[in-house]
């Protein structure tokens, strides 16, 4: 039985009463209330037919629950992955044709397949390649293409060449954008959990069917295909057509799985139990897959819906299960009223769901925090909106910018001559002007591991040291930051312990823990020596330094 909750997670979920199942089916409702609109409106924004934006808000939905880790999650379309979805596309298909859907679908299946593939081999780990300050710039400057994208449909807007009533902005259209966009933002501060957005499209929809506004030449909806979707199987794309998918379906898998641990991270801190970024990486590919051959685009984790889900109430995936319901009974009942709705619409209820994502205080934070890392995240920023619609190359950058900082980092570690502070502890030298720990003593600290990234520049700041101090007896090592050690580490300490021996100098090695000593006792490195000196403590040492 444990092997089985091992792989079908949703085994785990306590057994329904009734008082349970109210309360899922209230939070649920809210949630489903919400993504049908929204569905409708982030297919818009990855360029795909209207309607694959509920069909993405269902099954996908259904699998991601029963097969993730974490139980109160919303997936299905969010305006990231669906922009992305659109920046993939757009230099090799025309939005909303059947070669688009078909290279969305492929970009469903890819990207769900390698979340699978990473999660079976517990590559989880993967999600730290992307730091913060990266995620943070990327996801802002997303925002704000994702904004800019809406400008058109928002206002109405027709081009310089006007219309038959002048202007280039289609005013009716403008105040239906306006309007909702007002109606949208007042909700979402002083009315969250009401279904505001199902509302607002309701009201539009019946606006704009009573005053004819498509006759008018505003741009709506229009027919949606009532019923649930069948199975989709895509079209062989070419290897060629396939290669050009490979960077967006890696940016893809990255990205929607870290949107998947930005909820996440929130729904198992609020449960009390250690988030399985595995398991999850597998419910979500499943979600993909499932998208996928519902003839949708790829899916993730709204951190919107699964925060209002988790302020409903939501305790299991049992409020899932009624949103998906809820979903369901629309693709079957609702479809005709969404004809009517404006474009405008549907444009507002996609920049209120963004705007949160557009914060420039987070940048004067991370530079506050570190100058670099807040270098690497406006370079983030920058490439991300310069290279569009090739957002990945902004992703590519940042990571690579902040991977070479980390091996600068590795390469250049903290090393410090230390002295005795007045508050008892060993600290910088220099910094605090303190006297040397003692005569003729040199006492360093190494804030780092001792491996093949730090072990050089070690042996350089000891010879470098008895270069500028010939009279230097005692070379005192404190090792307690020490906390792992390789080949390369083992030999460097071992050259440093010979030099010092064959230049008749002590050798002191204070606090070594364990599994570094364990290391260098393999390799006999800290056999008994009358020039090697092992202490435990920072007391036993200065007892040894004043005794000799």
């Amino acid at each position: 039985m444990t092997r089985l909750k091992r792989y079908f997670p949703f085994l785990k979920w306590p057994r329904p009463s009734t008082g349970l199942l109210r309360s899922e089916a209230m939070a649920g409702l809210t949630v489903g209330l919400m993504v049908i609109p929204q569905g409708v409106a982030y297919a818009a924004l990855a360029g795909m037919p209207l309607v694959t934006g509920i069909y993405a808000s269902m099954l996908p939905a259904l699998v991601a629950v029963l097969f993730g880790a974490s139980q109160r999650l919303s997936v299905g379309p969010t305006a990231l992955s669906c922009l992305l979805v659109s920046a993939a596309l757009g230099t090799i298909a025309t939005p909303g044709s059947a070669e688009w859907v078909n290279l969305a679908v492929w970009l469903a299946l890819l990207s769900g397949a390698a979340q699978i593939a990473l999660g079976m081999a517990r590559f989880g780990w993967l999600l730290n390649l992307v730091n913060a300050p990266v995620l943070m710039a990327f996801t802002q400057a997303a925002a704000v293409l994702i904004l800019l994208s809406q400008w058109k449909a928002l206002t109405g807007w027709v081009g310089w060449s006007g219309q038959a009533s002048g202007g280039p902005i289609h005013w009716t259209s403008l105040a239906f954008g306006l309007g909702s966009l007002a109606l949208l933002m007042a909700s979402k501060r002083w009315r969250p959990r009401f279904p505001s957005v199902l509302m607002i499209v309701v009201i539009s929809a019946a606006l704009s069917y009573g005053m004819g506004f498509a006759a008018r030449g505003g741009q709506v909806v229009g027919e949606l295909p009532s019923g649930f979707p069948g199975l989709f199987v895509p079209a062989w794309p070419g290897w060629a057509t396939l290669g050009h998918l490979l960077l967006p379906v890696l940016v893809i898998t990255l990205v929607s799985f870290l949107e998947t641990a930005s909820s996440a991270r929130v729904d198992n801190a609020r449960s009390g139990v250690s988030w399985n970024q595995n398991q999850d990486l597998i419910g979500q590919g499943l979600a993909k897959l499932a998208a996928g051959l519902s003839g949708a685009f790829p899916t993730s984790s709204s951190f919107s819906r699964s925060a209002l889900n988790l302020y409903a109430g939501a305790q299991t995936g049992w409020a899932t299960i009624f949103s998906v319901g809820v979903v369901g009974l629309s693709l079957l009942f609702f479809l005709p009223v969404l004809r009517h709705v404006p474009q405008a619409t549907l444009a507002a209820i996609v920049v209120v769901a963004v705007l949160g994502l557009v914060r420039p205080g987070q940048f004067r934070r991370v530079w506050g925090i570190s100058r670099v890392e807040g270098a690497i995240a406006l370079v983030t920023f920058a490439i991300t909106v310069l290279a569009a619609p090739r957002l990945y190359w902004g992703v590519i950058a940042g990571v690579l910018m902040a991977l070479c900082h980390f091996l600068y980092l590795r390469l250049h570690p903290r090393i410090i001559e230390v002295g005795l502070h007045e508050d008892g502890r060993m600290r910088d030298r220099h910094l605090w002007n303190l006297p040397p720990l003692a005569p003729r003593t040199f006492a360093l600290r190494l804030d780092a591991a001792l491996d093949f990234s730090s072990a050089r520049a070690l042996e350089r700041a000891i010879s470098d040291h008895l270069m500028q101090h010939p009279d230097t007896q005692r070379v005192v090592l404190f090792a307690q930051p020490i906390n792992r050690i390789d080949a390369t580490g083992v030999e460097a300490f071992a050259t440093i312990r010979w030099q010092l021996a064959e230049q008749g100098r002590i050798l002191f090695v204070v606090g070594l823990k364990l599994p570094v000593e364990r290391a260098l006792r393999a390799a006999n490195e800290l056999n008994p020596d009358r020039h090697l000196r092992v202490r435990v403590t920072d007391g036993e040492l200065l007892d040894s330094i004043r005794s000799t």
